[in-house]
């Protein structure tokens, strides 16, 4: 095996220790017990928390949930709870079986579709018919937003396939995003939580794609409190959206929330949120701590990339491959970092965030004896097949061999065919989990 093979081969065998620390059955089933009867909640509340330390629970269990990693989840509650009845939605392709007794319910992402809002309808009266002796157990991960879908009075379904379609070619970061999502919409901000009032609890397990963990932005944050405000989402729209992008009920929308004539989300105090706790049961900083702990197994010397990855996707690969080259050399070197960096997509580019970064990395390690992986926890990296990208010191010589300028492509953002054509995509599909990205920077002693 060459020392490039190599390294290649520990990186993937690094993106798998990660995989295999962020596998969501596992964490959720971790999270409770069953004793004598009783279903007890483990660890800590968010902040978001009124009632951070429950009471267990021993009447009925409704599971509910959304998110790429939603099935997973169900699966480690049911391997708990001798009994539950509830339903889930996933993306359409998500692998698994339906746990027993709970209803899996496939629709569209990121962009929603009629199957996301027949499923959140039939969600939402499950939940809203929950009594005072039923437990509300609600499973959320990415890609929730896009499957929790109840467009708000006034707005259609195609009025928010139009934003959030603009939004995200935009390159709009996710906070902005959910902002947005949450004041067009009946179910998130807070909307899920006024549905399960009446219920015993509502037990709230998250999964979590976002930097820095913020119960209030995974998901669009349907059983916690909302901080964001109209003039907020007025500003995202402003600053990511030229006016006539925006569909014109949802400029109505924002234009009367802005003159008060609608109510804002649920905020922080509200006491529908008296009886919801929240975990967060894995994130990000889970994946990026198994990989390296895999790097160091692996004999390198290991460092954590000192913030997470945010902001534009090439400026992140650039900041990533001279954080590699300038480790010392005098033994085999790990960088480990993760993130959610985003991409403003130009007309007919082709890729992901992590392709687009990779893309940029490989770049910038031209002639360096290194490897560089960056991939998608969920599998999928953007609209194509590949998870992501792992590109060396010698890509951009095999991309232009076939044709391709890998630098005219970056600018384009569209990284899939110099991958593709250097042999350097990571095989994809959906994993059934998700934690945002991860990149793992390997060289050798020189």
């Amino acid at each position: 095996m060459t020392r490039t093979a190599a390294l290649r081969a520990d990186a993937r065998g690094c993106l798998a220790a990660a995989m295999a620390a962020i596998d969501p059955a596992c964490l959720t089933g971790a999270q409770l017990d069953w004793n004598d009867g009783m279903l007890v909640l483990r660890g800590q509340g968010s902040a978001q928390s009124a009632a951070p330390c429950p009471r267990p629970h021993g009447g009925p269990v409704l599971v509910v949930g959304a998110g790429k990693a939603a099935l997973g989840m169900a699966a480690g509650v049911r391997s708990v709870l001798p009994r539950a009845t509830g339903l889930v939605i996933v993306p359409y392709g998500t692998p698994g079986l339906a746990p027993a007794d709970i209803e899996v319910r496939r629709a569209s992402h990121p962009i929603p579709d009629a199957a996301s809002v027949e499923a959140t309808q039939e969600l939402l009266a499950r939940v809203a018919g929950a009594g005072p002796e039923t437990l509300v157990i609600v499973l959320l991960s990415g890609g929730a937003s896009a499957l929790l879908v109840a467009p708000a009075d006034g707005i259609t379904l195609e009025d928010k396939q139009g934003v959030t379609r603009a939004l995200l070619a935009a390159g709009a970061d996710i906070a902005a995003l959910n902002a947005v999502r949450k004041h067009c919409s009946a179910v998130k901000g807070g909307g899920l939580a006024r549905r399960a009032a009446a219920a015993a609890g509502c037990w709230t397990l998250l999964l979590s794609d976002v930097i820095g963990d913020d119960p209030a932005v995974i998901a669009s944050g349907p059983t916690v409190g909302d901080p964001s405000t109209w003039a907020e989402v007025a500003r995202v729209l402003e600053r990511w959206l030229a006016p006539d992008a925006v569909p014109d009920a949802v400029r109505q929308r924002i234009a009367a929330g802005m003159a008060g004539r609608l109510p804002e989300t649920v905020k922080p105090g509200d006491p529908v949120l008296a009886r919801v706790v929240v975990r967060v049961v894995g994130n990000n900083a889970l994946a990026v701590a198994a990989a390296a702990e895999e790097a160091q197994r692996r004999g390198y010397a290991v460092t954590v990339h000192r913030r997470a990855i945010v902001g534009d996707a090439a400026a992140a690969g650039r900041e990533l491959a001279a954080a590699l080259r300038a480790l010392p050399s005098d033994r085999p070197a790990a960088l480990v970092a993760g993130g959610e960096p985003t991409v403003q997509v130009r007309p007919g580019g082709h890729g992901g965030r992590a392709q687009h970064l990779a893309l940029a990395a490989a770049i910038a390690l031209a002639g360096t004896p290194a490897v560089l992986l960056a991939a998608g926890t969920d599998g999928v990296d953007g609209p194509t097949a590949a998870a992501g990208a792992c590109v060396d010191g010698e890509t951009v010589w095999r991309a232009q061999a076939a044709g391709h300028d890998p630098e005219a492509a970056l600018r384009a953002t569209n990284s899939s065919a110099p991958l593709a054509a250097a042999g350097d995509l990571l095989p994809g599909g959906p994993s059934g989990t998700n934690v945002a990205d991860l990149v793992v920077g390997l060289r050798p002693a020189c």
